[in-house]
Parts: C-alpha cells; sequence; structure tokens
C-alpha cells in the first residue's frame, strides 16, 4: 500500500476521503464520568463493491482501534448498533456501514428504529459514481427525472442529518455536523453519509490539525426560569399529582435525582415503557407501567390526577392509551430536551436537560407535598396490581405462558443482567410483569415496535455489557415469530464470543396479532401457521437444532421448572445459549392492566361480530383528549 503523503511545510496529508473519515473518528473522545473513551465503539460492516475497496482499506488500518464486527444482514446491524446505544446511554455510538443498493437500503428500518427511538447511529453507506461516467452500475436505481435521486435519498425522512460527499473537502464540515448531531439531546438520531464509490477513493491534502483529538462531553441545557416558575406555580396546586418517568430520565442520568424528588415531595411515579427501570420494582413512590401494556394501579392514578409531570417521554399512544388514560381536566407539565416533546397537549413545558430541570424545580417547590391520602390510595392500588402479577407469572396447573417464563427468570437473573425484548407480545408481558431489580436494565424496543429487533440488539448490547459490566448476562425474550424473521446474530454472538442468553417462546406464529384479530371481532386468518390457508403442511420449527446450527449451546424445555434448570445452567455457561418452550396461543395473557388503544376497526361489515366489536372499541373514545 503507498504510503500516506504528510506535508510538514502545509500542514496537510494527503489522504482518500475514506481514511480521512476513519481517521477522523479514530481521534474522537468523549468524557464519561471523568474517563476519556472513544465516542465511537466500532462499527459493523458488511463489505460489497461500494464500500470494500476504500471504506475497507481504510477501517483495515484501524482494526486495532475501532473494531469491525461483520454483520450477517445490514438490518440486523444497524439493531446491534442500537442495541449498543442503548446501554451506553446514547453517550458512545457505532457506525454501520453497508455498500450501495440493496445493502445500504437493508439499512432503512434500522434507521428509522434508531430515529423513533431518538438513538445515535452513524451510517456510512456507499452510492453511486459522482462522475456518472459508468452509469447505470450494478444495483442503481435510475431516475429518469431526476439522476441525482437514488436509493440513499430514501435515507432522507428517517434520520437527523444526511449528507452526499461529492468531494473530499466536505467531510471537514459534514463529520462535526453529524457528530452533533448524535450528541444533541434533543435532536438525537442516526446520521447518514452518502459515500460515492469514486469519491472515496479521491485525494485531498487535508489539514493535519483535523486529525487533533477531541473530547466531546454531551450538552446539558439548562431550563428557562420562566417555565421552572410557571411550572412551580402550577405543581403548588396539585392535589393529586403524578410523574410519568420517560426513558429520557436514563439517558439524562437523572434517576437519582427524579427518585429523590418524588420521595421528596411524595409524588408517585409511573413509568413508560422505554422508562421501565428508572425506579427498582418495590420503590414505594413505584407505582407501575403505564398505558395500553401497563398496569391496574398505573392508570388507576393516571385517571385521576390534576397535575401530571412528564418527564423524558415523547408521550406516545402506548404511555397516552391513545390520550385516553387521563382526565380530560388534567394539565401537563413536560420536561423533555426536545421542544417538540416539550409542547405537547398544551403542556407546561419546560425545555431542558432532565436532571437539570428536577434540579431547579426542587429549588423552587418550598416544601410542597402531596396530600397523604393520594398517596397511600396510589400505593393500595400499586399493592393491589403485585397480587395480580405474582398469580400471573407463578406456574400452575395451566398452560404455559409467557408471563410464567418471565418470572422464571426475574427470580433467577442477576440484578444487574439485561433484558431485551421487542415488538410482538412480549413488550406487554415484559412491561406488565417483570419486576426491576436495578436501575437501566430493561430494553423493550416499542418506539419502532420492530420484530427482529432482539437478538440483533441484545448482540449490539453485550457488546457495550462486556465494556461496562463484564460479569453480567443480556438475556433476550424472542417469540418465534421474530425469532423466523431475524436470527443470524446467534451466529455473530458465538463468533465474536459475546455470549446472550436467549429464551425462544414458540406460540406457533403471530399469536398477538391473532389475539388483536380475535378482539376486533375477525376470525383467526393468517397469523398462526394453522390458519394459513396456503399452508398445507404446518411443519413445527426445530428451533434447538436451528440454533445449535448456528454454534450455540441449545436445549428444549416443557415447563417453568425444567426452563428454571435450563436458565441456570445458561448461567454458569460460556457461551450463547438457547432456550426452547412452547406457550399457548389463546391462554395466559395478562389480560389486566389495559387501556383504550385506537386502533382502526371496520366501520361496515357484514361480520355480526365486527359489527360489535367495532361499536364497543368506539365506545372508548369517549375519554379521548383533544389536545395537540
Amino acid at each position: 500500500m503507498k504510503a500516506k503523503i504528510m506535508s510538514t511545510i502545509n500542514d496537510t496529508i494527503r489522504l482518500t476521503t475514506a481514511q480521512a473519515i476513519i481517521r477522523w473518528l479514530s481521534n474522537q473522545a468523549i468524557e464519561i464520568d471523568g474517563k476519556e473513551l472513544l465516542l465511537c465503539g466500532g462499527g459493523f460492516g458488511i463489505f460489497g463493491h461500494g464500500n470494500v475497496t476504500c471504506l475497507g482499506e481504510a477501517l483495515y488500518d484501524t482494526r486495532e482501534k475501532i473494531p469491525l464486527y461483520r454483520g450477517q444482514n445490514e438490518q440486523s446491524m444497524g439493531f446491534a448498533a442500537a442495541g449498543y446505544a442503548k446501554q451506553w446511554l446514547r453517550q458512545r455510538f457505532m457506525f454501520c456501514t453497508a455498500s450501495a443498493g440493496p445493502g445500504t437500503s437493508n439499512l432503512l428500518t434500522s434507521a428509522a428504529l434508531a430515529n423513533a427511538n431518538r438513538l445515535p447511529m452513524l451510517l456510512l453507506c456507499g452510492d453511486t459514481y459522482l462522475t456518472r461516467l459508468p452509469d447505470p452500475v450494478l444495483q442503481q436505481i435510475e431516475n429518469f427525472g431526476d439522476p441525482t435521486a437514488g436509493v440513499n435519498d430514501a435515507f432522507k425522512p428517517v434520520v437527523r442529518y444526511w449528507d452526499r460527499i461529492c468531494h473530499p473537502a466536505q467531510i471537514i464540515q459534514s463529520l462535526p455536523n453529524a457528530i452533533a448531531v448524535l450528541l444533541d439531546p434533543a435532536d438525537c438520531g442516526p446520521a447518514f453519509i452518502s459515500l460515492p464509490q469514486d469519491v472515496q477513493g479521491w485525494a485531498y491534502d487535508y489539514p493535519l490539525s483535523m486529525f487533533e483529538k477531541k473530547v466531546h462531553r454531551i450538552r446539558r441545557q439548562t431550563p428557562d426560569i420562566a417555565e421552572i416558575t410557571d411550572a412551580v406555580s402550577l405543581l403548588m396546586t396539585a392535589k393529586k399529582p403524578m410523574i410519568i418517568a420517560g426513558g429520557g430520565v436514563q439517558y439524562s442520568r437523572a434517576v437519582i435525582e427524579l427518585t429523590n424528588f418524588a420521595e421528596n415531595h411524595q409524588i408517585p411515579v409511573v413509568e413508560t415503557i422505554a422508562g421501565r427501570a428508572n425506579l427498582l420494582d418495590n420503590h414505594p413512590m413505584n407505582i407501575g407501567p403505564i398505558g395500553v401494556t401497563g398496569s391496574n394501579s398505573a392508570n388507576a392514578i393516571a385517571e385521576q390526577a390534576d397535575i401530571i409531570i412528564a418527564v423524558g417521554t415523547r408521550l406516545q399512544d402506548f404511555t397516552t392509551g391513545s390520550w385516553t388514560a387521563f382526565s380530560k381536566e388534567a394539565k401537563f407539565i413536560s420536561i423533555n430536551a426536545g421542544r417538540h416533546d416539550a409542547g405537547k397537549h398544551k403542556s407546561f413545558p419546560i425545555v431542558g436537560d432532565a436532571k437539570l430541570s428536577i434540579l431547579n424545580l426542587e429549588k423552587f417547590l418550598n416544601g410542597y407535598v402531596a396530600p397523604h391520602e393520594w398517596v397511600l390510595k396510589a400505593q393500595k392500588y400499586r399493592t393491589e396490581w403485585n397480587k395480580y402479577v405474582t398469580k400471573n407469572v407463578a406456574s400452575g396447573n395451566r398452560p404455559n405462558s409467557y408471563a410464567m417464563a418471565i418470572g422464571v427468570v426475574n427470580q433467577l437473573c442477576d440484578r444487574r443482567d439485561r433484558i431485551v425484548a421487542a415488538a410482538g407480545g412480549l413488550p406487554a408481558e415484559v412491561t406488565a410483569n417483570w419486576r426491576t431489580l436495578d436501575q437501566g436494565t430493561v430494553d423493550v424496543e416499542f418506539g419502532f415496535s420492530c420484530m427482529g429487533y432482539e437478538i440483533s440488539g441484545a448482540w449490539g448490547a453485550r457488546i457495550a455489557q462486556i465494556e461496562r459490566e463484564p460479569d453480567q448476562d443480556t438475556i433476550v425474550f424472542i417469540g418465534d415469530g421474530s425469532y423466523m424473521m431475524m436470527n443470524s446474530d446467534i451466529y455473530s454472538s458465538v463468533i465474536s464470543q459475546k455470549k446472550l442468553i436467549i429464551l425462544v417462546l414458540d406460540n406457533g406464529g403471530f399469536a398477538v396479532i391473532n389475539k388483536l384479530q380475535n378482539s376486533s371481532g375477525n376470525e383467526s386468518f393468517n397469523n398462526l401457521i394453522i390458519d394459513c390457508p396456503t399452508v398445507t403442511d404446518p411443519l413445527p420449527i426445530n428451533f434447538e437444532a436451528h440454533a445449535r446450527a448456528q454454534g450455540a449451546v441449545a436445549e428444549t424445555v416443557f415447563n417453568p421448572a425444567e426452563l428454571a434448570a435450563a436458565f441456570k445452567r445458561a448461567k454458569a455457561a460460556t457461551k450463547t445459549t438457547v432456550i426452547c418452550m412452547k406457550v399457548d396461543a389463546y391462554e395466559g395473557w395478562t389480560a389486566e392492566g389495559h387501556t383504550w388503544w385506537e386502533c382502526g376497526t371496520p366501520h361496515v361489515s357484514e361480520n355480526k361480530h365486527v359489527q360489535t366489536a367495532h361499536s364497543e372499541w368506539e365506545a372508548g373514545r369517549i375519554k379521548q383528549r383533544k389536545g395537540v
């Protein structure tokens, strides 16, 4: 390989665009708890003609400093990068690199997931040739009316930053701009940099100062004192206050401040799906998860609360019950780094960092404490919910269920083990039934509700976990439907020696959607394998054999007692272990804790069951708030 040419006279170094990108990334650091770490933890890559010759060459030179994990599927690489960012509380990120064409377009879903969940992820993707001399090239989508448009333009709606590099000098500005988005508490999300194949290899005399080490810090935005004052004035009038704790509490590292605030002012706390594991299960102010997949206790106080403090949540429909979970007279104080989220539903906004905002509220509350009878009522609701969960997760003379499996793992796992679930029926079951053992230990991907995230996201989380807590485990709950969508990172975890414990809970298809289908008056159709009219031979899948074929330890169990024994063996193992158990598709679902949820149902149908279900469903709309 030709040596890079360095000019000491002009303080420049001649590099290709690709070499400069990777060299720059390798000199970006971040300060976390007083320690300096590389900002970029590495990358996930699948090479093709669009990135192997130039970007691949640059990555080879830095392979010791910036590890590149070989992916099996570009979409799963993006999920792994998202899982990594969550584990690091958005303080560090991974990049993904894919070739031009389908390799890049496979990352669209991952980018959308990162965007919905406000997660940092850098996408370095190949593109067609800037000169257009060889056009049309392999895997190029030709837009006859706009020759500048291609597959990579499809990312514009699902990323927070998008750029196409048309000259090597452009990265001098583009890279810092991309990182600024990745580290911004308000605008955090994926950044996409399109790299035409010819431009990747073009050389330029870059200033040496560009590659000097830079230590980043994540901004903490101080809230406006006028907004704090307005919020305090409102909160002082509260007779039945409540806090909704979202995922932003953890990203702000404000769990201690929020807990102290709730204790000092005796304000009950409920958690969103992303905010699970803010408070421990047994904390007296923890009234449970809220919303469609929530708890009777949290939803009961939500209906009665007069002032609601929403901290670090975007208030999506599963949190708000499509805005039926609260009194129409209730008023909101929304603390959020993002202006868009802070102003929802006529909230009194506090635009700022959660930790600083809570501390500022504390200064001006003048000893306010919520009425004791309100707190006792909330805690009584939680006691009743605890009794329900105890029965729901208990093993007994009934069919296997998700809740039973959750109960077994909850009893046996270590307090700092990380739990990962996504989409399907498990987010509701984990959110409702999991008893938090320690802060920040639950990742239920429901921002984009993306099936297939579970194993890949856990692989990324495990890479980060080993960097932080190597003695703990990452535990995956996954249904058979999600497993069939994306499972190849079992192999990734094995070959990279990033042990996972994966529970495959087989209910014969997409059972939770079958449940929704039935509850809306429809007949079972095309969700469970046995209900697919085009399936002539509903062959059972041997998940154990399949996992073994990817190099994992695997076994099949038939009841919760066997699951407990298998889980203990998995904890003791040094290699990824997959435990398979059949669960019932119809019985054992968590039946309590749900709010109304807006779901489109047929206004006209010849099916009387559908007509009845539609009428019953629409009856819940009467409670819906009409805020903006």
